[in-house]
């Protein structure tokens, strides 16, 4: 068994899988480490960028979306339909997350059962890590492996953050749960529908974030999340499948993990370690949107390693921060104003999904959404969104002028 790599890869999600595939390309030796133990839960929507970006195949939609709608406190609801400009591409992490580690596996990439217990940098820079196996048909004594450098994209509760950060260096959380129900066969439309993505602005639900009902080809996600202590999550989604139509289908499974928020004002250890993806921070506010952007910062993460396996310069690890921000804090800080704006209380919420309704908001919104950048082609729209957005927050009448 090898146990010297150019990098060690710690955590095979999303984030991770592309981070290593990534590397074996550019000529890198890399372990790919994983549990392979636990299904994260996740809405599981992806945008067309991502679909084209990674080259996702069309098996691994287990569903599209062309709608969501929004849902107010009040029961008032918005439909905000996609059109023709593309669709929301609905994965299953049970299916997806090892089918990306298959593919890091086929690329080159040595695929380790098993998760991070210790790291420590040994005298000569490089960097010593104590895996403990997880595999079923393999003894579970911990051994050593070894690498020049390591990416932690192991998710909100990095091991490698802990392990080679301070431990007041981590990202604000929500903590989200949901269920994975059976789709009902015969549903009320105006309950549940098949192609569509329910979002609920309800504090019953989440007092500071919100609910969701993604459906999944023949599963469907039920959930919510907050940074509420003492708020029930279970017994929120519970109430978000009775809405739904859905508490007499059979629950398959639930999971519950946190969900970052904020990206960190640092990524890299400014030696041999990069963070990426959940471990950085890297969930789109007000959304939580996070597998496009754990996608993206495996290509980063990976970009900035090997520039620094080239160049022997450590300060090419920061490139992976700067080009993200660069190319989406600026979506992250609007995402980030949004929440702190409108999810504040049900009066604001339920203006919010009001404001939902105007054309211009749905499409500035899905084409943001769906190629993951903001739209400039059309100035005006955004001008009329601005000042729309102030007519609700002062409790404007939608037609006042």
């Amino acid at each position: 068994m090898q146990t010297s790599f150019d990098v060690i890869v710690v955590g095979g999600g999303p984030c991770g899988t592309i981070a290593a595939e990534q590397l074996i390309k550019s000529g890198y030796s890399v372990a790919l480490i994983d549990p392979d133990n636990r299904i994260k839960p996740c809405g599981g929507a992806i945008p067309n960028r991502a679909i084209k970006d990674f080259a996702i195949p069309e098996h691994m939609l287990v569903a599209k979306a062309n709608a969501a709608r929004v849902i107010a406190p009040s029961g008032n609801a918005v439909e905000m339909r996609i059109g023709d400009i593309g669709f929301v591409g609905m994965v299953d992490r049970e299916t997806f997350d090892p089918y990306l580690r298959r593919r890091a596996a086929s690329a080159g990439a040595a695929a380790i059962k098993g998760k991070l217990a210790h790291m420590e940098e040994a005298s000569d820079g490089t960097l010593d890590l104590t895996i403990e196996p997880t595999a079923n048909d393999c003894p579970k004594t911990p051994y050593q492996l070894k690498a020049k450098m390591v990416i932690g994209a192991d998710g909100a509760n990095s091991a490698v953050r802990r392990a080679m950060f301070p431990s007041s260096k981590k990202p604000p959380y929500v903590f989200a749960y949901h269920e994975i129900v059976e789709s009902p066969a015969d549903a009320d439309a105006d309950r549940f529908q098949a192609d569509r993505c329910d979002v609920v602005y309800d504090g019953r639900i989440s007092p500071d974030f919100y609910g969701w009902v993604f459906p999944h080809g023949n599963q469907t996600s039920v959930g919510c999340g907050s940074a509420v202590k003492g708020h029930s999550l279970r017994q929120a989604t519970q109430d978000l499948r009775e809405q739904a139509g859905l508490s007499g289908q059979t629950t398959i499974r639930r999971e519950g993990a946190p969900l970052p928020l904020r990206p960190m004002r640092r990524w890299d250890n400014g030696k041999n370690v990069v963070l990426a993806g959940d471990a950085a921070g890297t969930v789109a506010p007000s959304s939580g949107e996070g597998i496009y952007y754990a996608m993206l910062c495996g290509v980063l993460a990976a970009d900035a390693v090997a520039a620094s396996l080239a160049t022997g310069k450590a300060a090419a690890l920061k490139n992976a921060r700067r080009r993200f921000m660069k190319d989406h804090g600026r979506i992250f800080l609007i995402l980030r104003i949004m929440q702190g704006v409108w999810y504040r209380n049900d009066r604001l919420r339920e203006r919010f999904v009001t404001m939902c309704a105007d054309p211009d908001v749905q499409r500035l919104t899905w084409e943001s959404y769906l190629n993951k950048k903001l739209v400039r082609r059309d100035p005006l729209a955004h001008v009329r969104v601005f000042f729309k957005d102030l007519g609700q927050l002062a409790g404007l009448p939608a037609g006042h002028k």
